[in-house]
């Protein structure tokens, strides 16, 4: 993302926005190998605004995939209410896109095929296809790459595909389960400045919600950085965001974020 054309947008507040996520103490358990059950995440509560750009931050094991899972509507909790605009997620919906760790693209399908097949999926009627998925690649730098098999590009750029077959269906929300904890460090700043260009682009009327354990990533991205703690998983921190966009890992502002939350998971680690 080039600052020298990209006018710097303010932080906004979002608490008078609806909201869209209510979470209220969640639990949620899974069974060991041994036979054990394991409590992943215990008497969770939060919401998430409209047009927020929420991180859940934490270390490996906490239960935030879990959260997540269950905001896709993939899992359920065992106890506690999970509502999406007032109403309770029982499963997965048009209206959430989820971005794996792994693009999950058809191997057997090009770029252009594999949007215009979720597109179909979703009831875009099939004369408004072709022009919408090039649209989305168009978006995301991908045109070229348009006719490519995914074993022919790179694991980012194969990233960037699934960010724009989410984005082609018009979700209301957008959820990354660590969409980019696979790329390497080129790879993975692009892919960040895709997301916060896409995001910007849109004027902040979707709703994301990241999973990630990189703390310069939710830094740079969130306006919201629910920290964790090990599991059972518990929220020990909020951290509000209020560096303007596009941002750049060496701001100020947002360096002094990333320290603040490092030396919270710091405490938690020797606690």
């Amino acid at each position: 993302m080039n600052r020298a054309t990209t006018p710097l947008q303010p932080a906004p507040d979002r608490g008078d926005a609806p909201v869209k996520f209510e979470v209220r103490d969640l639990v949620r358990t899974r069974t060991a190998t041994s036979g054990a059950k394991v409590t992943a995440v215990d008497g969770v509560s939060f919401d998430v605004h409209e047009g927020e750009f929420v991180c859940l931050l934490g270390p490996s094991g906490c239960g935030k995939t879990s959260i997540l899972n269950i905001l896709a509507g993939l899992d359920r909790q065992n106890s506690g209410d999970v509502l999406m605009d007032g109403k309770p997620v029982t499963g997965p919906g048009p209206d959430r896109a989820v971005l794996f760790q792994e693009p999950a693209l058809f191997p057997w399908l090009s770029v252009r095929a594999n949007v215009e097949l979720a597109l179909k999926l979703v009831g875009v009627p099939p004369d408004a296809r072709p022009d919408r998925a090039m649209h989305w690649l168009r978006n995301v730098r991908l045109e070229r790459f348009a006719d490519a098999q995914p074993h022919e590009l790179s694991m980012g750029t194969r990233q960037r595909a699934a960010l724009a077959r989410a984005l082609a269906c018009d979700p209301d929300v957008l959820l990354g389960d660590e969409p980019f904890g696979s790329l390497d460090a080129q790879a993975r700043e692009l892919l960040q400045d895709e997301v916060q260009r896409v995001w910007v682009e849109s004027e902040n009327t979707k709703t994301f919600v990241f999973v990630t354990h990189n703390v310069r990533e939710a830094a740079l991205l969130a306006d919201r950085v629910l920290v964790m703690s090990a599991a059972p998983g518990r929220f020990i921190e909020e951290v509000r965001i209020h560096a303007p966009w596009p941002r750049q890992l060496d701001d100020v502002l947002v360096a002094r974020v990333v320290s603040e939350i490092h030396d919270l998971l710091m405490q938690e680690v020797e606690r």
